[in-house]
């Protein structure tokens, strides 16, 4: 069994998600102690965002000069480390109400035709199934369903949406919310995502 995991936060030691997705990734660890672990930190080590060059590669062009192959072949490693994932177990907090930048540019490395999706004559197919996905997702405020804001959430709803364009249906998030919002509500966020990995992991 393999298992990617994957960090997107730039706050390091501090950031809830990563201490978040490093427990989940335990857990992982205890229910199958064989797996093999792969870690990617794309705050310290980032996936370039796409560029006009990207694309003319991906459709034939050129590829002459060396930092555009660097670039396209970290973009492959990128994909093939998705691709060979039976778990991803994903550090995803919210800024500004989505992903960080790293975390989009990371996806849109995995958002080739052929390889994750397909586009048939009844829509689009998902290639990538078979995965599990979990997030550990952070938050300063509240934008559950329940809340006034919920229509602000384009974190978890874009995440739950590119994965099922994947193929991927089995995608988990374990949430920790109120983090800016004083220490006994970061202490409240981080123990509810504690309990829902007991949960999951149970």
């Amino acid at each position: 069994m393999k298992l990617l995991h994957v960090d997107s936060s730039i706050l390091g030691p501090g950031s809830v998600s990563r201490l978040i997705s490093a427990e989940i990734v335990a857990a992982e660890r205890r229910r199958h102690p064989q797996a093999k672990v792969t870690y990617r930190d794309l705050a310290a080590e980032p996936v370039g965002h796409l560029s006009g060059a990207h694309l003319a590669a991906a459709q034939g062009g050129a590829t002459e000069t060396p930092a555009l192959q660097r670039d396209l072949a970290a973009g492959q490693a990128a994909l093939d480390e998705f691709l060979a994932a039976d778990i991803v177990v994903i550090g995803a907090p919210m800024y500004n109400f989505s992903i960080p930048s790293q975390l989009k540019a990371w996806i849109d490395r995995l958002a080739v035709a052929g390889k994750t999706f397909r586009y048939s004559e009844n829509g689009p197919v998902g290639l990538a199934g078979g995965k599990r996905i979990v997030v550990a997702s952070s938050r300063g405020g509240y934008y559950g369903p329940e809340t006034p804001i919920a229509f602000l959430d384009h974190q978890e709803n874009y995440l739950r949406g590119v994965f099922g364009f994947f193929g991927i249906e089995d995608v988990t998030f374990i949430r920790a919310e109120g983090i800016a919002l004083g220490e006994d509500r970061r202490a409240e966020g981080i123990a509810a995502a504690r309990r829902d990995i007991e949960r999951i992991a149970a």
